[in-house]
């Protein structure tokens, strides 16, 4: 691993164009970790895909990182003895990324993990960044430094937590992408050339590019989304002469089909020597839908939270102790949204954002 500090802006936009290189889920962890090492120095990662609904591992990806024999200590302790820092106490916290260090107050000895598994292997410190989106925690990514070596600071940890989601996209891009190269039967795939023509497609992205349709436009080959998302992803690319932001500009949309149902486009690049462009298509998810639709009823940032906390289950009284403002403003902001969305009550708010788009295919073939 790099032992100077680049800047943080440089590696920030490299972990973007990772992200849309297209790349295999352990090309993308290594890649990804070394990137991530040059602002952050480390000695070690281990990047860990999971299955997002029980927080279990599924597999690993470790540059420079403990034995096997002494993984599966690691995640008996992580399941079943508590420690500090654990997985599901940082995803509960909402807190993408954490310290060791911090959480034990300087005393890593505290910690069983440690004691156990990281100070007989010559390592001291921890850095452990969840990898989380919209769908579920997708992975978790660990950076560990040897014995002798500085704690991770506070910026350095912020830094990691900042760069999270962006990882984050990555990681669920190369998922995808190889679940469409095994012929998934619920993504699409398709790979364009320069001039956006069709090289290659699989079933799905075929039936997908179907439902969206072409318009009225003529000489249209592809959806407009499509060919957008493609371009968005190659003016990414580390030999564009005009590369976006990397957080303002993502190389994704979503789309309505024909039939009304929502798409979740995404662009890759296969290679940065050459303009191809991997594009997948997937049908999206509740949770990924209602932040569009909640954009589309002009809720303030304040009816947003209300919104997001009432998903939870929360009361008046306990949103308003969260929000640090009194049940009246809270009821307050309940008649706007009831007003902007058309809904007359909790219920119905939370059936409007997560369910509505869903029923058409849960009654297009009643009579």
């Amino acid at each position: 691993m790099a032992n100077a500090m680049a800047p943080h802006a440089r590696v920030r936009d490299e972990i973007v164009r990772l992200a849309h290189r297209g790349l295999s889920v352990p090309d993308f962890a290594r890649a990804a970790g070394d990137a991530l090492c040059r602002a952050v120095p480390a000695e070690g990662t281990c990047l860990m895909t999971t299955d997002p609904a029980p927080l279990l591992p599924t597999a690993e990806f470790v540059e420079n990182g403990l034995p096997a024999a002494e993984l599966l200590r690691l995640v008996d302790i992580e399941i079943r003895e508590p420690d500090f820092n654990t997985w599901a106490r940082l995803a509960r916290a909402g807190r993408p990324a954490g310290s060791l260090s911090e959480a034990t107050g300087g005393d890593l000895d505290r910690s069983p993990r440690r004691r156990e598994i990281r100070r007989p292997g010559g390592f001291a410190d921890e850095l452990r960044v969840v990898l989380a989106g919209g769908t579920g925690t997708w992975g978790q990514l660990t950076v560990f430094r040897e014995t002798e070596r500085p704690y991770f600071s506070p910026a350095e940890v912020e830094f990691a937590a900042s760069v999270a989601p962006l990882i984050t996209d990555g990681l669920r891009r190369g998922l995808l992408l190889d679940g469409a190269r095994a012929e998934d039967g619920d993504i699409g795939l398709l790979v364009l050339d320069a001039d956006d023509g069709v090289r290659m497609s699989n079933k799905a992205a075929d039936r997908l590019l179907d439902e969206l349709g072409t318009g009225d436009r003529p000489g249209t080959r592809l959806p407009l989304v499509i060919s957008a998302v493609a371009r968005r992803t190659r003016s990414l690319s580390a030999t564009s002469t005009t590369p976006a932001p990397a957080a303002a500009r993502p190389a994704r949309a979503r789309a309505r089909t024909r039939a009304g149902q929502w798409l979740l486009v995404r662009g890759s690049l296969l290679d940065d020597t050459q303009p191809q462009v991997a594009v997948t298509l997937e049908v999206a998810r509740p949770a990924e839908m209602a932040p569009l639709m909640v954009d589309a009823y002009g809720f303030t940032g304040s009816e947003r939270r209300v919104t997001e906390l009432v998903a939870r289950g929360l009361s008046t009284r306990q949103i308003a102790d969260r929000l640090h403002v009194s049940s009246y403003t809270v009821q307050d902001h309940l008649k706007s949204i009831f007003a902007k969305s058309g809904t007359g009550s909790r219920g119905d708010l939370i059936a409007h954002l997560f369910l509505a788009h869903h029923a058409p295919s849960l009654t297009e073939h009643d009579t």
